[in-house]
């Protein structure tokens, strides 16, 4: 776990992910990578020398809803709160519109359903847990895709939600990810 921590440290210092009364969302998916980011912070928050809240938020898209019951009680082992919301997004994609491809359709709608929340709960800051190697990825599709070089960014202004997205995993490798399981 210390690696992980120096990781979301350095990540902070490079980008200035986390600013003293930060009120920062964590987006949780059930996979490894949001659920070490939540408990990354969790413990960041214990050794940084300003405060700052954590609150974590989850959207389930499945036909039916998932029992959550166990990463809620993982987030609130961890002193964070946890609010997960059911949508609608099989339906929508599957089921009404009958996406072929829904993969960037519902990146783009869970984005905006995950900034509402944020909105919602009155937290400043998203943080999603993309590691280094979604990084690397990223740049290679949209230079395959797109004929561009480009990444996303560890530290992101959506000025319409105006709501922050940070990826205080940026540095870490996935493969550390793996071994911490």
């Amino acid at each position: 776990m210390q690696s992980a921590l120096g990781h979301v440290r350095r990540a902070d210092e490079d980008f200035q992910l986390i600013a003293p009364g930060d009120r920062v969302a964590v987006g949780v998916s059930g996979g490894k990578d949001s659920l070490l980011l939540l408990c990354a912070l969790a413990q960041y928050r214990a050794v940084r020398k300003f405060d700052f809240t954590l609150q974590a938020v989850m959207l389930t898209a499945g036909a039916a809803p998932p029992d959550t019951a166990a990463i809620e009680a993982f987030s609130a082992s961890l002193g964070v709160p946890m609010l997960v919301r059911h949508t609608e997004l099989y339906q929508i994609l599957f089921e009404i519109r009958k996406e072929a491809h829904p993969c960037p359709l519902c990146a783009k709608m869970r984005r905006a359903m995950l900034c509402d929340l944020c909105r919602e709960l009155d937290c400043n800051k998203l943080a999603l847990g993309h590691h280094r190697e979604d990084a690397l990825e990223t740049l290679l599709m949209s230079l395959l895709y797109e004929n561009r070089l480009s990444t996303f960014h560890p530290k992101t202004h959506m000025s319409r939600a105006d709501v922050t997205v940070i990826r205080p995993l940026v540095y870490m490798p996935e493969k550390q990810i793996i071994h911490l399981q």
